[in-house]
């Protein structure tokens, strides 16, 4: 409810008054205050103030009465009321067609009536629909607060808001995971999770509307496809967390329009209640990782003494143990170097961080779900820690088509991001979760320092490389090692020329001359020159079967240990 032109047209006290221009833009028009001003105007005007004037002081002077109604309307009033008889007889044609070419409502009133009378007229009608609105704002907060206390679900809330406001509403946590919804928007909703990873949902930038409402200063505008949302962040105090409100306007809507005093105060109700929502959600969630991690932590430490406390843990927070598990570790590789390629604001990164690795491990849980097979996850020391049920007649199979299905899932999604896996072995006994935990563990760091990032090992494919591993932890081993590797390593340091990367080359070719030196992009006499540097520089020969084979085992070890 809002006080228009047309409703103060009605009082008695206005019986002869004649619009002179903008009769079209009556019923149109709100009126949140009013008063009486003379030239000049400056900023003692406001928005949707109606104006009343004698416009003394202009006299006849036609130039300085269309600078005054012009200034009037650059500051946005919603009317100027003309008081004719002394100080000007007649609104000068000009000015109407002015008036009437800018959408502005002039309107001539006879000098008899008492602006003081007219201001309170139009003041008592004010304090009417103020009355009004907060009545309704009332019934608005206690109908919200009600849902609260029966615990109702977010969407009963987001279906109340569709209906006050007009237009639907999406609710989602910090992360812009949707929570809810009020009805359904097929293209928007459809592209809604690439939009958050994107950064585009929630909004990084705020963009500050005109009003000095502070709630309307919070609100932020985000234009996508045909749509234009109104983004309302939504702030639990107690865990400093922020979720969202989503109005979902078409980009035709005039947002001023739109931001009623009414809709405001609801907007403003709204964030009260879906604060209070997220509050009492969040504690039991909370809790839930917690305990879901806290017990992961302890099967990779080895902290159960037995299955029966294991399985009593378990049961409790809604875990099969009696399954056969094996341990996957997923690591996020380049989640950094995403963000600053695309720009976005530093302090959000944790934001995004956040919100990327929580659709990492929704993206686990489906392909999880789709293959029928329990699973166990947490975000551990900045690495995905998955425990997958498999079977034990085809173990690998299960492995390769879960993260088959994760790897596409993913490309959908997150097509930038890369991951290294490493898989452990399946170890029964309670025992087996920590011995599967350390498997992969070895495996992902294996993998990372032979292959590079964004590849799988499994620990069982691993035998190899774990031999290699070893004899760089044995001290005598290792001093042969650094002292064959060394002067290669400096040498690359100090002319920036990878002879190691030359030998492996040569070595993988079996000492072919000219398929190392193509594999390589080099001229013949170029390979040929930095095999005798090789030879010079660590005192070995490459034709010598013992020196050639101490020179590749010392480079294979020591890659893996490095």
């Amino acid at each position: 409810m809002s006080l228009q032109i047309f409703d103060i047209l009605q009082l008695e006290i206005m019986k002869d008054a004649k619009v002179l221009s903008g009769a079209k833009l009556i019923n149109k028009t709100d009126v949140k205050w009013v008063s009486a001003i003379e030239m000049p105007v400056e900023n003692f005007v406001r928005k949707n103030e109606f104006v009343l004037t004698t416009a003394i002081g202009c006299g006849h002077n036609l130039e300085e009465f269309e600078k005054f109604v012009k200034d009037i309307m650059d500051s946005e009033a919603s009317a100027l009321a003309v008081a004719l008889g002394r100080h000007i007889y007649e609104i000068p044609r000009e000015v109407i067609e002015m008036a009437e070419k800018n959408n502005f409502i002039i309107i001539e009133i006879p000098w008899e009536v008492r602006f003081s009378s007219l201001i309170e007229a139009v003041m008592l009608r004010l304090n009417h629909v103020s009355n009004e609105e907060n009545r309704k704002s009332e019934k608005v907060q206690q109908d919200l607060l009600n849902l609260i206390l029966k615990e109702a679900d977010l969407a009963c809330i987001s279906t109340y808001l569709h209906e006050h406001l007009g237009f639907p509403v999406i609710i989602t946590d910090q992360t812009g995971t949707i929570h809810a919804q009020s009805k359904e928007i097929p293209n928007l909703l459809e592209n809604w999770k690439r939009y958050v990873v994107k950064g585009i949902i929630p909004a990084l930038k705020t963009v500050s509307l005109s009003s000095h409402d502070p709630m309307i200063q919070k609100i932020q505008l985000i234009n996508i496809e045909e749509h234009c949302i109104v983004q309302l962040p939504v702030i639990q105090v107690s865990e400093n967390t922020q979720n969202y409100l989503f109005v979902i306007l078409s980009s035709d809507i005039n947002l001023d329009c739109f931001l009623t005093q009414n809709t405001v105060n609801v907007l403003e109700h709204a964030a009260t209640t879906i604060a209070l929502w997220f509050s009492r959600k969040n504690a039991v969630e909370e809790t839930k990782i917690k305990l879901h991690a806290s017990f992961i932590n302890e099967l990779i430490n080895g902290e159960f003494n037995s299955w029966e406390q294991a399985n009593s843990r378990a049961e409790i927070i809604g875990y099969n143990l009696k399954l056969p598990y094996l341990c996957i570790i997923g690591a996020p590789e380049n989640l950094k170097e995403i963000f600053k390629k695309r720009k976005l604001a530093k302090a959000a990164y944790q934001q995004w961080a956040d919100s990327m690795i929580h659709y990492i491990k929704e993206e686990i849980f489906y392909a999880a779900q789709a293959l029928n097979k329990e699973v166990m996850i947490t975000y551990y020391e900045e690495k995905l820690l998955v425990f997958l049920e498999i079977s034990l007649d085809n173990k690998n199979e299960s492995i390769t088509n879960f993260l088959d299905l994760v790897d596409r899932r993913m490309k959908n999604l997150l097509p930038n991001v890369v991951i290294s896996w490493g898989i452990g072995n399946y170890n029964e006994d309670i025992s087996g979760f920590k011995e599967s935990y350390q498997n992969a563990k070895i495996a992902l760091n294996i993998g990372r320092n032979k292959k590079g990032i964004g590849h799988r090992v499994m620990y069982e494919n691993t035998r190899v490389d774990r031999l290699l591993l070893n004899l760089f932890q044995n001290p005598d081993m290792k001093e042969i090692i650094m002292s064959t590797i060394e002067p290669l390593v400096e040498y690359n340091i100090q002319r920036n020329l990878d002879l190691i990367e030359t030998i492996s080359t040569y070595n993988q070719y079996q000492g072919n001359v000219s398929q190392t030196a193509r594999a390589l992009f080099l001229h013949r006499q170029s390979l040929l020159y930095r095999l005798r540097k090789i030879e010079e520089l660590t005192g070995l020969s490459l034709v010598d079967p013992d020196d050639l084979f101490l020179l590749d085992l010392s480079i294979k070890t020591w890659k893996m240990g490095s």
